[in-house]
């Protein structure tokens, strides 16, 4: 039982260090052009903006993962194997309600107004 718990820890932590590893990307944009248009006249701008970090990327996929691991972590230790694809069924669906339900994601819309 002890064996398994620690190659799980093991695994998990093996696992979370991979996005670390490939974090460099080919491109390596911070930034890119959004087409905006501000003029009276009609004519089109395009603004650089930042891109959205990675949380803000993937929001939905981290936390149904946190949620996933945390719950087969708690039911691993509480009951062994049955109890961790137990606690994973219930770490997913409370991250998923989570989520999508209790906190979704906010955005604010502001009325442009040209006088």
């Amino acid at each position: 039982m002890k064996k398994m718990i620690w190659a799980f820890v093991i695994a998990t932590l093996m696992i979370g260090f991979v996005p670390a590893v490939f974090t460099t990307e080919a491109s390596a944009q911070r930034s890119y052009y959004v087409r905006k248009v501000r003029d009276r006249n009609g004519r089109v701008r395009y603004v650089r903006v930042a891109k959205p970090s990675y949380y803000r990327r993937h929001r939905n996929r981290i936390n149904l993962a946190v949620g996933t691991g945390g719950g087969a972590l708690i039911g691993g230790l509480l009951g062994g194997r049955k109890g961790a694809l137990i606690g994973a069924g219930v770490g997913a669906g409370s991250s998923a309600l989570y989520t999508y339900k209790l906190n979704k994601k906010k955005r604010k819309y502001r009325k442009v107004r040209r006088y």
